[in-house]
């Protein structure tokens, strides 16, 4: 089995913050995240997938063509978007965390490698330099 990695980034703003709660708590839970004027990141999203490479090109998948369907499923809905407002594959109310981002995106990318003979294998999203999460579908 071989694994290859794309990386891509994005830039994208949000808002941690619930509803019911008093800014008080909000501050106290979320702290600076829970701006009211929001705040953002320069992420770093590294798609893995795993297959067996094609005899007759070397590749598991071409990673120009990976590069296109995280662009068009992903990177097209979050670079410079606000993730509480703009983003049509995060439910209204999904708090816009890295966890819940990244397995949002992992369901935009999976069925887009259907028609390759390799799958999903990981996704990695990095907030911060100091702060990543990581996902296997699981």
């Amino acid at each position: 089995m071989v694994y290859l990695t794309r990386v891509e980034k994005f830039n994208a703003a949000h808002k941690l913050w619930v509803e019911e709660w008093s800014e008080e708590k909000n501050r106290s839970v979320f702290g600076k995240c829970s701006n009211k004027n929001w705040h953002g990141h320069n992420y770093s999203l590294h798609i893995t997938v795993k297959g067996d490479p094609d005899p007759y090109t070397g590749f598991i998948m071409d990673a120009k063509k990976l590069s296109k369907i995280v662009k068009r499923e992903v990177l097209d809905h979050l670079d410079h978007s606000n993730l509480n407002l703009d983003v049509p594959f995060l439910r209204p109310g999904l708090q816009p965390t890295s966890e819940n981002l990244i397995k949002a995106i992992w369901k935009q990318i999976e069925p887009s490698l259907s028609e390759f003979n390799c799958k999903l294998h990981r996704l990695v999203l990095h907030e911060t330099d100091s702060i990543y999460v990581e996902y296997y579908g699981e």
